[in-house]
């Protein structure tokens, strides 16, 4: 998929999340959401799911940015180190591929509030043609 098909696919998860891409290609992706009432934990500031799921789906915006048209991408893994609570009005995370293979990719993702670091993230995701899994489908 080109870069316009990728946003617009996805469209529907960015908009439920609240989430927006900033700016991704060639193995970088930027995405960030305004900081809501719902993205909040019980001590007021964002919760880690919210935190983690911003940082899987810029990792895989990284991952997509540098792949052929007709091959796609899923999560295999991802492990991500809260250094310091969310407290800012956007969350913003930033990913970079580290490494790639013809079959999966590696990326490092930071989270920022603010302009603080607040978490830390490494992903791997496989990388496969469509054609063959939605033949199996």
């Amino acid at each position: 998929m080109n870069q316009n098909e990728v946003v617009k696919s996805d469209a529907g998860f960015l908009e439920y999340i609240g989430a927006e891409v900033i700016d991704f290609g060639d193995g970088y992706a930027q995405l960030a959401f305004d900081v809501k009432p719902h993205h909040k934990q019980h001590m007021g500031v964002v919760h880690g799911g919210a935190i983690a799921t911003l940082a899987d789906h810029t990792g895989w915006y990284a991952v997509v940015s540098q792949i052929e048209d007709g091959y796609t991408s899923v999560t295999i893994e991802i492990k991500i180190n809260y250094l310091k609570p969310a407290t800012g009005e956007i969350l913003r995370a930033e990913a970079k591929v580290v490494n790639r293979t013809k079959r999966t990719a590696f990326a490092t993702i930071e989270i920022f509030s603010k302009d603080l670091l607040v978490a830390y993230a490494t992903g791997t995701y496989a990388i496969f043609d469509e054609k063959k899994i939605t033949n199996k489908c």
